[in-house]
Order: structure tokens, then C-alpha cells, then sequence
């Protein structure tokens, strides 16, 4: 019996990589850094792997079912960026001041703008920082509420980025 199992789960672990290829992201795995950078091979894998590594966001997508690692629909979408939000809203509240970031850079991604338009995203959370931060009671569900009325009235990123208003309202 015992032997039989480890059979099972050999057998398993030799087909797994194949199934990653096959999910549609790369040799990183699912997970934030999947959605950032995408499935394509090369030295772009080695920041998906960090990105995922240092969010934490393959083991929650393979748990919650998001992040590349499940179905995706707007609601489950609309919480990535949420719990995203509410894990980083420090960081996110420096580096919109500065108009550049690593985390901003990700948000940016998790609203599949390409990856182009990210010093016009950057920009623009910089020059609207006082309609995204109101003040310092603002919390991380009211700040992506107010990015999503921000971007949708953004002459480019409104066309270049997937903005469909969740259900955080």
C-alpha cells in the first residue's frame, strides 16, 4: 500500500511541471509575479519567482484560487487587488508621492495596463495623490475605489488598462 502511494505521488510530481506550462504561466509558477510578467521564458521568470516569493501571493492564489492559480472573473480580480492593497498600502502610499515603485509597478500590472504605461500610471497616482489618499484615515478598499474613478478618466490609461469598477463601491 505504502508502496503504491509513493508510486502515485512520484508520478505526480514528474508531471507537474508540465502542468504549469500548460496553465499559461511560466517556469515561476502562478501567483503575482505570473500577472506581472507573464508566461513568457527567460530572465523575466527570475523577478516573477521574487515577486511571488516576496508577496506571498503563490501560496495565497494557490489557496484562494486567484493570482493566474484558478479562475479569474472580476470578483476574484477585484479581491487580489484588495488583499494586495491592504498588504502593501504603505508602501503603495510612498511610491504613488514619488510617481514610481515596485509596488506600484505590480498594481499597475494587476490592472493589466502594459507594462509601457506604467510611468503613466506612476504619473498620474503622483498628480491625483490627494483624490487617491484623501487623508490619513483612508483605507486601502476607499484608495482603490477612488484609483478606479481616477483611471477610468484617464485619457490613456482609461483604454490601455483592463479598469472594470468592482464591486469594492
Amino acid at each position: 500500500m505504502l508502496r503504491n502511494s509513493l508510486a502515485v505521488l512520484t508520478t505526480l510530481l514528474l508531471l507537474f511541471p508540465l502542468s504549469t506550462f500548460a496553465a499559461g504561466y511560466g517556469a515561476a509558477g502562478c501567483g503575482l509575479g505570473s500577472i506581472v510578467v507573464g508566461s513568457d521564458r527567460g530572465p523575466g521568470q527570475i523577478f516573477a519567482a521574487t515577486t511571488n516569493g516576496t508577496s506571498g501571493s503563490q501560496t495565497f492564489g494557490i489557496t484562494s484560487g486567484t493570482s493566474n492559480c484558478g479562475d479569474h472573473g472580476l470578483l476574484n480580480l477585484s479581491k487580489e487587488r484588495e488583499v494586495f492593497a491592504s498588504q502593501n498600502y504603505t508602501s503603495l502610499v510612498k511610491e504613488m508621492a514619488q510617481g514610481s515603485g515596485e509596488n506600484l509597478s505590480i498594481l499597475a500590472g494587476m490592472y493589466q495596463c502594459p507594462t509601457t504605461n506604467y510611468q503613466e500610471f506612476g504619473a498620474m497616482t503622483q498628480e491625483k495623490f490627494n483624490d487617491l489618499v484623501a487623508s490619513a484615515e483612508t483605507t486601502p478598499v476607499e484608495f482603490l475605489s477612488q484609483l478606479e474613478v481616477q483611471l477610468n478618466q484617464h485619457h490613456n490609461l482609461s483604454k490601455s488598462c483592463n479598469i472594470q469598477l468592482s464591486a469594492l463601491n
